[in-house]
């Protein structure tokens, strides 16, 4: 996504937080599409950039392990994003 515009990358960055949000891609599956799609950066390059090792960037991507909110803030801060609490949306209220 080198060759985006701002406001593209704008809205695809909106588009990824929606779905995670919504729950329809896993923290891992963003991660990697933020790396790929945004960066253009293999996993060595990008967890240099973010201070973590590459194994941990591999586990994150991967849905694997147990993740600190540290390594989380680290690969989403590059792209204006953190870790957070958010209200869950109930699929079946009670009655």
């Amino acid at each position: 996504m080198s060759t985006v515009s701002t406001l593209e990358r704008g809205q695809y960055l909106d588009d990824l937080l929606s779905k995670l949000s919504a729950g329809t891609v896993t923290h891992g599956q963003a991660i990697k599409m933020l790396r790929k799609d945004v960066t253009g950066m293999d996993q060595v390059r990008f967890a240099r950039m973010c201070k973590i090792s590459t194994r941990t960037l591999r586990n994150l991507e991967g849905d694997e392990g147990n993740p600190t909110i540290g390594s989380l803030n680290a690969v989403f801060q590059p792209f204006g994003f953190q870790m957070g609490v958010v209200k869950r949306v109930r699929k079946f209220p009670y009655a």
